[in-house]
């Protein structure tokens, strides 16, 4: 079954996994802006990050016939430091009208401090005054609840900011209902050790039903797993869940949601499924025929 993993960290992971994923019949992907693995010294740092996540990736994806967008944003655990914070936010605007790139995000919180909060809410101001679409993280374990819960309270202070075009992710049991009851997007990520299993996601999809809900694996540098979304996939059809369904969460969603920027353009299925460059980048064919030859440029 095709589908689209509308939040993973592809600067994380290896080519190979590009190779995999097209096998395992992901067409799409969505790469929010995130924390590195360590805290960044300069707005320079995100600056050429950001390029990387607009110009390379896309090429990447495009030799295995994936189509690559992406989110700018400075993540939740950097904004502490709220003048670095600032001085990327000022950058942002600059990245937002390149093709492919879908909104503000992952802003969101991660210890819930109060210097997260201010920087949260002055990008949530950007984005909606720039008429952007925003994805949302929201906190690990124990941390969870308080902060989904701050999160939403911070969301109320933008009336006029249009719920159905917000994603908050890494829902899990205890926060799922609230998440969709606001009228907001609610994004279920697989993770091996935290977050949400298969099994659990597909409880949701039971109790809540498939309206406005995703699934994403958020593969990125720590323990994750890039194929999580294919693993879902099989918990439904063992529970005995209709294709139709399926395909609703993990295809037909991610669409419906992504076609809200002005900056998603999505070839179709079919055209998905054969190797063809980024429709943000062009490639030329021997790119896409040989994309080792990336490894012999480095050199």
């Amino acid at each position: 079954m095709q589908y689209i993993d509308p939040h993973i960290h592809m600067v994380s992971r290896t080519t190979d996994d590009y190779e995999t994923l097209a096998k395992m019949g992901c067409v799409g992907m969505s790469e929010p802006a995130f924390w590195a693995g360590f805290d960044r010294s300069s707005a320079d740092s995100f600056r050429d990050y950001f390029r990387q996540l607009t110009d390379f990736e896309p090429r990447r994806a495009g030799w295995y016939g994936i189509q690559h967008y992406t989110w700018i944003c400075i993540n939740a655990k950097e904004a502490e430091n709220v003048s670095l914070s600032r001085d990327v936010i000022k950058l942002i605007p600059e990245f937002l009208d390149l093709p492919g790139v879908l909104g503000v995000g992952e802003i969101g919180l991660n210890k819930n401090t109060r210097n997260e909060a201010i920087i949260f809410s002055e990008q949530v101001e950007l984005a909606e005054r720039l008429g952007e679409q925003i994805l949302i993280h929201t906190p690990h374990l124990e941390d969870k609840y308080k902060g989904t819960r701050m999160i939403l309270d911070m969301l109320a202070d933008f009336p006029g900011l249009d719920r159905r075009r917000v994603l908050v992710d890494h829902v899990e049991e205890h926060t799922v209902r609230e998440v969709l009851e606001t009228g907001y997007w609610a994004g279920m990520t697989l993770y091996p050790v935290s977050k949400c299993t298969p099994e659990r996601a597909v409880d949701m999809v039971e109790i809540y039903g498939p309206e406005r809900l995703l699934v994403n694996s958020a593969g990125d540098w720590g323990p994750s797993k890039p194929t999580a979304v294919p693993d879902f996939i099989l918990a439904m059809r063992k529970r005995g869940h209709p294709e139709s369904l399926i395909r609703r969460i993990v295809f037909e969603n991610p669409l419906a949601f992504f076609r809200q920027s002005r900056n998603f353009k999505f070839a179709g299925a079919e055209a998905a499924a054969s190797p063809a460059p980024s429709p943000r980048v062009p490639v030329v064919a021997a790119d896409v025929v040989t994309p080792p030859a990336v490894a012999s440029a480095k050199r």
